[in-house]
């Protein structure tokens, strides 16, 4: 204590140059947390809505992943009413589990055959219910708030496309879809005209000419026995994905319709289960009592557990993407304030050569003269870092309610531009302890120099 006090007391002889140092941390400390909260922020949020949309875990037939979308109806799951049974009763998994519900993927052609246009589509198959229940999910309390789904309350034959794919087939006029420039009538033949044999299946649905302001598809898909089956389907709304190539192939369906054109009228099966869970923390205990049940109670089929960052490369890719420039940023700072300190120190050093020769002349060992020094530069590391976490809370809290906002990769609309800085408990006492440790390291040349000097030489320095 008696060192510390000392320590302080010195630097408070020259408070310029200990402010300067100190502001200098300050700056350092604020630059790291506010872009370690803003990065945390963006992975939070890229997480959120893909735990929305795709739940964090699916439970699929073995290599699907690898080789299902060529052909998803080979890869279903026979009885997987069974296989959500069994999951929702775990008494390991229930206490876990938000959701679980059925999907299905398929491929195929839609046409808007009064157009003479149609397109090669990706379709996923929902129920409706659940889906909007996983919409709700927001575990780290973040701006992001979907809508339901535009299928809720539709019947079994209303999809919901892209925009991508509502200009191609030239719906922008009953589904009010902007940035549409009307395709002249020859283009389209001559690009993108219908299949003979589609427009024969589409001719066998006998209904009547749906009036001008409603928009129809005809959806070709193959079944499972690779046959053609078709339906015409009800537009009910055209809405803008976060990524262009999925918003130009995307069409989600009730998943009654998506079963009756891939199955027919055999036992409808669905490509995965998507398990939604109440905290992310929690995927690694679920995917062990999972491969537990798969091994057992759900052996009668080949079954796998994919997490949502497995299905969804980009999130990884993102979080390393950041996690590599929040590391040269903190290391870039870091020698910043190493040089910073380590300057201020051997400053200190020279000005202060008579008084280390008079120290040392009264009995004072070498050892006593470093420990004085780093002392020091620990008060400085301490102090900076604490105020440069104060400081760092300020700052996020006032960009957090500047009313700014910013579009998030993945999503089509803009949400709040938050920094998650507060709460973030590691990574404040990781920046605080880094800059101190920095700072104490900084100090030690200059304190083993000072401790060297010989008493003659320091005491007749002038």
């Amino acid at each position: 204590m008696r060192t510390l006090s000392l320590a302080l007391r010195n630097l408070l002889r020259n408070r310029r140059r200990s402010l300067t140092t100190l502001l200098a941390m300050i700056i350092g400390a604020v630059t790291i947390l506010v872009f370690g909260g803003y990065s945390r922020n963006i992975t939070l949020s890229l997480q959120t809505s893909y735990v929305m949309r795709g739940g964090h875990l699916q439970i699929q037939r073995k290599d699907y992943f690898l080789y299902g979308s060529g052909n998803p109806a080979a890869y279903g799951i026979a009885d997987y009413q069974h296989v959500i049974d069994v999951v929702s009763h775990d008494p390991v998994l229930a206490p876990m589990l938000a959701v679980a519900t059925p999907s299905i993927s398929l491929g195929g052609i839609a046409g808007n055959f009064a157009a003479g246009v149609s397109r090669t589509i990706l379709g996923a198959g929902l129920v409706v219910a659940d889906r909007n229940r996983m919409r709700g999910w927001n575990d780290y309390g973040l701006p992001i708030n979907l809508p339901q789904s535009a299928l809720t309350g539709t019947a079994d034959d209303a999809v919901v496309i892209g925009n991508g794919v509502a200009r191609v087939l030239e719906l922008c006029e009953p589904l009010k879809v902007e940035n549409c420039p009307r395709q002249k009538k020859a283009e389209a033949a001559a690009g993108a005209a219908a299949p003979e044999d589609i427009t024969a299946l589409a001719t066998l649905e006998a209904r009547p000419k749906a009036p001008q302001s409603e928009a129809r598809i005809e959806l070709l898909a193959a079944n499972v026995h690779g046959a053609p089956n078709v339906a015409s389907l009800h537009v009910v709304k055209a809405e803008r994905q976060g990524f262009k190539e999925f918003d130009d192939m995307f069409v989600g369906m009730h998943l009654a319709q998506a079963q009756r054109l891939l199955y027919g009228n055999e036992k409808p099966q669905a490509t995965a289960v998507v398990l939604q869970l109440v905290h992310t923390g929690q995927i690694s205990a679920a995917k062990a009592r999972l491969a537990e049940l798969l091994a057992t109670t759900l052996k009668s089929e080949p079954l796998e557990v994919q997490d949502f960052e497995v299905l969804n490369p980009f999130y990884g890719q993102a979080v390393g993407m950041f996690a590599a420039i929040f590391g040269f940023m903190a290391v870039l700072i870091g020698a910043i304030v190493l040089f910073t300190v380590g300057n201020t120190m051997s400053m200190a050093v020279i000005e202060r050569t008579a008084e280390i020769g008079t120290l040392r002349a009264m009995g004072l060992r070498r050892s006593g003269i470093r420990r004085l020094f780093m002392s020091e530069a620990l008060l400085l590391g301490l102090i900076g870092a604490a105020a440069g976490v104060v400081a760092a809370l300020v700052v996020a809290w006032l960009v957090n309610h500047a009313g700014l906002t910013w579009l998030p990769p993945g999503q089509v609309d803009p949400v709040p531009l938050t920094v998650r800085v507060w709460g973030e408990s590691k990574m404040m006492l990781g920046t605080a302890t880094g800059l101190a440790l920095v700072a104490v390291v900084s100090a030690w040349w200059p304190a083993r120099r000072a401790a060297r000097m010989l008493i003659v030489d320091a005491l007749r320095h002038v």
